[in-house]
């Protein structure tokens, strides 16, 4: 079985882990490759840049930590400044993902009608959207799977 390289974008929305929680159960294969994606914004403070850089490091790291059922996966964490929806389709497109996965959630970068600064650049990959939903059954979390059209982030 080939192995993929899988992109989690981590926020601090609860669909966020929620997403991770569910590919690792669900999606993940301990030959494949995982990165835990954080984007910060902008930032001209030196110092709101050194906090933001590390509240999203540990950020990831918490997020880590949902990982360790995943034998021999080979997991990173990329923290970068920059436009969430612009920073997520450039690293997807520089490292060749085959899958983006990300928490929907009301103020979630995929609902922007244009994500800025992408100019003509295309995403070749697999785009999976988790939802929660409110409701749980016998203590199981409800989540919806969605499979993003590809086209909608040109």
């Amino acid at each position: 079985m080939e192995s993929q390289r899988v992109v989690v974008v981590v926020e601090e929305a609860d669909a966020a882990r929620i997403a991770l929680e569910w590919a690792v159960r669900n999606f993940l294969r301990s030959a494949d490759s995982l990165t835990l994606l954080h984007v910060y914004p902008a930032t001209k403070s030196r110092v709101k840049q050194r906090r933001l850089r590390l509240r999203g490091f540990q950020l990831a790291l918490s997020f880590k930590d949902l990982c360790n059922g995943i034998a021999e996966a080979k997991v990173e964490i990329i923290v970068m400044e920059g436009d969430k929806g612009a920073a997520v389709v450039s690293f997807v497109s520089k490292i060749g993902a085959s899958t983006l996965i990300v928490g929907l959630h009301d103020q979630s970068f995929l609902y922007k009608r244009s994500i800025p600064n992408l100019g003509t650049r295309i995403l070749n990959c697999r785009i999976l959207a988790i939802k929660q939903h409110s409701s749980t059954h016998y203590g199981l979390v409800n989540t919806e799977f969605s499979q993003i059209e590809i086209t909608g982030l040109r």
